[in-house]
């Protein structure tokens, strides 16, 4: 005769985690799909992400590019234009934390969190799979960009290499940028929130920098804050690699050594913040 035990003697069935790299590879990339899934369901994220970006390029340099004199280079539309371009493509990437903050906002006001903790997968994973299709998405966008920017007189002038380099460079700034967002979104109660949060620093880190005017054409306490801002040294960087420089290159450090200083900032975000993301994760999750 078999005896039925009551639940309570049989207790809650304790979920097993994997652990090592590989398993949190795994279950990172399955997220991603699962990310870039809905993207694809819901295209109109991907091409209202595009139109701002497309708009930045149109009315810069045709509305203030005639505007905005570059020391050493006579104003114009043609010659803005490739000053413009390294400007528009950081800000494309860094603006892309709006987006993270508010889809991580949404899973976890949807009760995501609770779904993902009672399945045997990595906690960090959910994270590292969102910001993984934020990078996809990122880059589909850059892509774009840099086609419509061809279109209105943007040029590279220094190799296909070297603009590939730049293209990296930008990836890896944008990815770092996105821990920056999921912090956000795992601080915030509502995705309106989120998104406003991250957006709202973000404007004077790319206007308070060498995007889209010359830092000498600032106020002199200005200049090191401008130079030392983490998005004019990519913005630097990538227009040395594509061999847009205007001008001599500025005397401040970071400004001679660009590409290392900017590679330094990205590798010191993500470390930074994919840690705080993952412990404020893991409170949340319980």
């Amino acid at each position: 005769m078999t005896t039925a035990l009551p639940d309570a003697a049989i207790g809650p069935v304790p979920v097993v985690r994997r652990r090592g790299a590989a398993a949190t590879l795994h279950d990172s990339w399955v997220v991603a799909k699962r990310n870039l899934r809905r993207m694809t369901r819901i295209p109109e994220i991907v091409v209202f992400g595009l139109m701002q970006p497309v708009m930045f390029v149109l009315l810069f340099s045709y509305v203030m590019g005639g505007a905005i004199v570059i020391p050493g280079a006579p104003p114009g539309h043609d010659v803005y234009i490739q000053y413009l371009m390294a400007g528009i493509f950081a800000q494309t990437v860094t603006f892309a934390v709006a987006g993270a903050s508010a889809g991580i906002a949404e899973d976890m006001t949807k009760g995501l969190v609770d779904r993902f903790r009672s399945l045997p997968m990595s906690r960090a994973a959910v994270l590292t799979g969102r910001t993984l299709a934020d990078l996809v998405q990122t880059a589909f966008t850059v892509v774009v960009l840099a086609l419509v920017a061809l279109l209105v007189g943007w040029r590279i002038h220094d190799g296909v290499l070297n603009a590939l380099a730049a293209f990296g460079l930008l990836l890896m700034v944008g990815y770092a940028f996105s821990w920056i967002g999921a912090l956000i979104g795992l601080s915030v109660r509502s995705p309106e929130a989120a998104t406003s949060a991250g957006l709202i620093w973000l404007f004077p880190l790319t206007f308070i920098s060498n995007a889209f005017v010359p830092v000498s054409s600032m106020p002199g306490w200005l200049q090191p804050i401008a130079y030392w801002n983490p998005f004019s040294s990519t913005v630097q960087a990538c227009r040395s690699l594509f061999g847009n420089q205007i001008g001599p290159v500025p005397d401040a450090w970071p400004m001679q050594h660009a590409v290392l200083v900017s590679i330094g900032w990205s590798v010191l975000i993500t470390v930074v913040f994919s840690w705080l993301s993952v412990r404020k994760y893991r409170r949340a999750a319980g």
